[in-house]
């Protein structure tokens, strides 16, 4: 299969809970895109069995590139020849590879405070996938590979059905090291980390490709995308060579979900101090401060409160036109 008409996709970066959802519904809203949510089994096709989510440039052998360029091609002609945009949390530990399998991708990198990425993860890391999502991820999953998701969706569910524990075994990006980790830090302390982890990592691979491909990578803040969202959505489109009407601009000014602001604040004020030299540098790298007064228990029970009224924290929905 010739990928000669293969347009090239837009890639999304960015961590779990940082808002790469709701900026990829912003762009199925073009009628020139289609959107796959987390195709994470077909990137992983270099090394299903590893346990990180670290890939380089040397994964990508012509093998892997010919198969994840093929399946985006199939996706892209199962939705009328409109162009791919995915995203996948995992591929901020994987820019190398995945910028080698698609050099013609301009990139696209979303960041977000760590202490509101935190509030939100704490929530997922309670859940195992549905049935549907269970599905979709079958579905998509080389079946030559299969046996390697079974078995982490069969000891998740078992350690939450069976054995009740709390939280699944590892939710979200896997830094080299996490496993280990695990033993000895707090979920929220493994949470800090993997914020500290993907963003270095992610920042130094950006970093590199800038020297060589300068203008080739767009980075927003969620807070600054929040702020103005048609004003940047606007920036990324013309980053990645799409045309967006006005009309578009305006659904995304209407919908962009500025109520998660202050979520961070229901954590626990001791959990955010012992949290702060994990996290407190990188922080700085990226412009953000740590917070000087905390939380009151009022504030937190006001948010907690609120939360038990929506959907469990899981963000804004945004009518996608494109998927």
């Amino acid at each position: 299969m010739s990928d000669s008409e293969l347009k090239p996709p837009i890639i999304l970066l960015g961590n779990v809970r940082s808002g790469t959802s709701m900026i990829q519904g912003f762009f199925g809203l073009s009628d020139e895109v289609c959107t796959w949510f987390e195709p994470r089994t077909v990137w992983a096709y270099a090394a299903p069995g590893r346990k990180h989510d670290r890939f380089t440039r040397d994964d990508a052998s012509p093998k892997v590139k010919r198969y994840i360029r093929k399946r985006i091609l199939r996706y892209q002609r199962e939705h009328a020849g409109r162009r791919v945009m995915e995203k996948t949390p995992s591929n901020i530990m994987r820019v190398p590879y995945v910028h080698e399998i698609f050099p013609e991708s301009r990139l696209i990198y979303l960041l977000r405070n760590p202490l509101s990425q935190m509030s939100s993860s704490e929530f997922r890391w309670q859940n195992v996938l549905n049935k549907n999502q269970f599905k979709t991820r079958l579905q998509e999953t080389p079946n030559t590979q299969l046996h390697y998701y079974a078995w982490r969706l069969l000891h998740d569910n078992f350690r939450k059905r069976v054995l009740r524990k709390k939280h699944v075994s590892i939710w979200g990006v896997r830094y080299p090291g996490i496993y280990e980790d695990k033993k000895k830090l707090t979920i929220e302390e493994l949470i800090a980390k993997q914020w500290v982890q993907a963003s270095k990592t992610c920042r130094a691979d950006l970093d590199e490709i800038e020297r060589s491909e300068p203008g080739s990578v767009y980075r927003i803040r969620y807070e600054d995308f929040i702020y103005d969202p048609a004003k940047y959505f606007a920036q990324m489109c013309e980053h990645v060579g799409l045309g967006v009407d006005q009309q578009i601009l305006d659904e995304v000014a209407q919908q962009a979900d500025t109520s998660s602001q202050d979520k961070w604040k229901r954590l626990d004020p001791e959990v955010i101090q012992r949290i702060k030299p994990i996290v407190e540098e990188e922080m700085r790298i990226n412009g953000y401060e740590f917070p000087t007064e905390l939380p009151t228990e009022e504030e937190r029970q006001e948010i907690l409160s609120r939360e038990k009224l929506s959907v469990g924290g899981q963000g804004s929905t945004v009518r996608s036109r494109g998927s």
